[in-house]
């Protein structure tokens, strides 16, 4: 299972890597099983395929989709979907207008507070899908703050400048699109949300509601405490577990692709019926 990562981010999105740096850097890193996920978009996808026939990593066509969900945003990851599906990618269409429309208003909101030039810069170093990500680049190159995680501390989350309210999509349109496409619906990093408890219970509860199959149970972000605690909730609800890094790119990261731990023992994982995949899993 160290073979298999099913969350990154190429700079199709707001990843550092191009599609086919990122599958090298994936079979560099012994990753034999590489789902790319670019936030909103599946523009990579095909690049992505090739450079990994030529290196022998099976490639798992994905995407992360932007929710909102009780007025906080969640992600929804989805795997093994049909990259050219019309709903689906209307849908992403859709997303990709408003995030567009959401970086306008983060720049008008940065110049209030006399920083210029942000739209052009985050739009410059953006793939199709300008995120906070390249804001929060732009701010730490002119020096604004020491570094990203600094940035999201300081700026763009809410109550600091910068910040802009925003609505995604609904849960229920984001399983539906990836289920269309004939994909499977996994919450991604669910530690990182500001949730309580309850709330979680109650996400965890509509996703499965929804026909949602998995949960990411290790990922980059998420320490061990908490792999546990919802490895917990995966066998609580029947879910399968996933992992994956969430690799946006070196220095972006507090774990690296192949670095991952595995599943906690006896979790059902989300591959254990891909048979394209199990001989590269092994």
């Amino acid at each position: 299972m160290q073979a298999v990562d099913l969350h990154a981010h190429s700079r199709i999105s707001d990843g550092l890597l191009t599609p086919r740096e990122l599958v090298r850097h994936a079979c560099a890193q012994g990753v034999r099983v590489l789902a790319l996920t670019d936030h909103d978009d599946v523009a990579g996808i095909a690049e992505a395929r090739e450079e990994a026939a030529l290196w022998g990593i099976h490639l798992v066509s994905g995407v992360e989709i932007s929710v909102t969900w009780r007025g906080r945003t969640v992600h929804i990851v989805g795997l093994r979907i049909d990259e050219a599906d019309p709903t689906l990618n209307a849908g992403l269409a859709q997303l990709r207008a408003s995030r567009l429309a959401r970086a306008r208003r983060i720049a008008e909101e940065l110049d209030r507070i006399g920083i210029h030039g942000s739209l052009e810069a985050a739009a410059a170093v953006s793939g199709q899908v300008i995120s906070r990500s390249h804001f929060a680049r732009f701010l730490v190159e002119r020096g604004y703050a020491a570094d990203v995680r600094s940035v999201f501390r300081h700026y763009l989350v809410r109550g600091k400048p910068g910040y802009v309210e925003h609505t995604w999509a609904s849960l229920e349109d984001a399983v539906g699109w990836i289920h269309g496409a004939g994909g499977l619906a996994v919450i991604a990093h669910p530690g990182r949300y500001d949730l309580t408890p309850v709330e979680v219970h109650e996400l965890f509860t509509e996703f499965r509601d929804l026909g949602g199959e998995g949960i990411e149970v290790v990922s980059g972000s998420q320490r061990p405490v908490e792999q546990e605690r919802f490895a917990r909730l995966v066998r609580e609800f029947g879910f399968f577990a996933s992992r994956g890094s969430d690799y946006h790119g070196p220095g972006h990261n507090e774990v690296d692709m192949g670095r991952l731990p595995a599943l906690p023992e006896g979790l059902p994982p989300i591959w254990q019926d891909w048979p394209e995949v199990l001989p590269a899993a092994a």
